[in-house]
């Protein structure tokens, strides 16, 4: 995959009942990130299946050299909290796009008024590095507007966690194949 820089933006946090804005460059900047997208908070799929998986899984990818986990939502701050707090969310960095346009720069925006939600994220999952190039992506079949499904199958905490097992083992093998270039090119 060719490397992406991600949107540039002005995230609204709610913090002590006051709005708090962070930059993308907040957020990211310095750490190594996996970052998961979903169509809303408290719909179905988001609160049974993946922002919980996501909780749950959270040491294991911070196990991997990840030094946070994000989940974006189009919604507003207040809602993004509430949702953390109904799920007993701890760990997941829960982060607001009320305006959509962190979203709409990653071209994850679709149609959800077939149910009376407007426009929303399709689902994709990132691993950004710490400089906020994408190293890796995927996205769910079918990215449409007012689609019926509701597909949930390639941004799981485990496909986030295989692929940042390959590539931990892609960048260790790089890293030894310099060395043996840097040695070889030392002893001619």
């Amino acid at each position: 995959m060719n490397a992406m820089n991600i949107p540039q933006i002005d995230f609204y946090f709610v913090k002590d009942g006051e709005i708090a804005i962070q930059t993308t460059k907040d957020l990211f900047l310095g750490k190594r990130t996996v970052l998961f997208c979903v169509p809303g908070a408290f719909t179905p799929t988001c609160s049974s299946f993946q922002l919980p998986s996501f909780e749950e899984a959270h040491d294991d990818i911070l196990a991997l050299g990840v030094d946070q986990v994000l989940c974006v939502s189009v919604n507003d701050g207040f809602v993004m909290n509430a949702w953390g707090k109904s799920l007993g969310i701890e760990k997941v960095k829960l982060v607001p796009d009320g305006n959509g346009y962190f979203t709409q720069g990653l071209k994850a925006v679709v149609a959800k008024e077939n149910t009376g939600m407007g426009l929303r994220s399709w689902r994709i999952a990132f691993i950004i590095n710490e400089n906020g190039v994408v190293e890796w992506a995927s996205v769910e079949d079918g990215q449409r507007a007012n689609a019926s499904d509701d597909p949930y199958e390639k941004t799981t905490p485990n496909e986030v966690i295989i692929a940042l097992k390959e590539l931990n083992a892609n960048n260790e093998a790089a890293e030894g194949a310099d060395t043996d270039i840097l040695a070889q090119l030392a002893a001619a």
